[in-house]
């Protein structure tokens, strides 16, 4: 049993499940453990499952029929027709599209928990006009984002730490590097047309006459 909780431990921190500061607190770690390895215990409960009535189906030279969910839609059909309501806001949900938000939610907790967390970093950056307020806002998200443990949002949230007071200066008049980033494509269609550049200087010269 210790041999297959450290294990665990050592997976979940591996793949960022577990933070670091969830560490200090081992009561909290090992519950967050326990949740971990019953997570993918029921995933792969329900994988084998729907595998082995696959099999007998295909067995029996029957279609195998999936069971259907409250919308009439299968577990697959509910994943694949809800990716693009999680682009959107719930206030711009259609009647369908909240019920099947609401059935998402239900069978996949961890998706309405990463779906919640986006839409809160997206308020932060859509309703902030001071920078230190933003800061503040950003940090608490930092700090939720360090609790909740998720992987791909611990990457989202390092590179915020790397690049802390960068981020923050959108906040000083709202602009980002668009502008920038637009004369970087112009300039790299400019060169494509001529088969690239030989004579530097020369290239400026023109550059600067196109765009100047």
């Amino acid at each position: 049993m210790k041999t297959k909780m450290i294990y665990i431990i050592g997976m979940a921190c591996m793949t960022g499940t577990l933070s670091a500061q969830t560490v200090v607190d081992y009561s909290t770690f090992e519950q967050k453990v326990l949740d971990y390895s019953q997570t993918l215990k029921q995933s792969v409960a329900q994988r084998t499952a729907m595998q082995k009535a696959m099999k007998a189906a295909k067995e029996k030279g029957e279609v195998h029929k999936a069971e259907e969910l409250e919308n009439g839609d299968t577990l697959r059909q509910l994943l694949a027709r809800s990716r693009y309501l999680l682009f959107k806001s719930p206030d711009k949900w259609t009647k369908s599209q909240k019920i099947r938000a609401e059935l998402l939610f239900k069978q996949f907790e961890d998706i309405k928990h990463v779906y919640y967390y986006s839409l809160e970093l997206g308020k932060i950056f859509s309703t902030n006009y001071d920078k230190d307020v933003a800061r503040a806002k950003l940090a608490l998200w930092y700090n939720k984002i360090e609790e909740y443990g998720y992987d791909t949002f611990t990457t989202v949230a390092n590179s915020i730490e790397n690049h802390y007071e960068r981020i923050l200066n959108f906040f000083v008049n709202r602009s980002t590097n668009a502008a920038a980033e637009a004369f970087n494509a112009k300039i790299k269609a400019f060169r494509a047309s001529f088969r690239g550049v030989v004579d530097m200087s020369f290239f400026l010269f023109r550059l600067a006459k196109v765009y100047a």
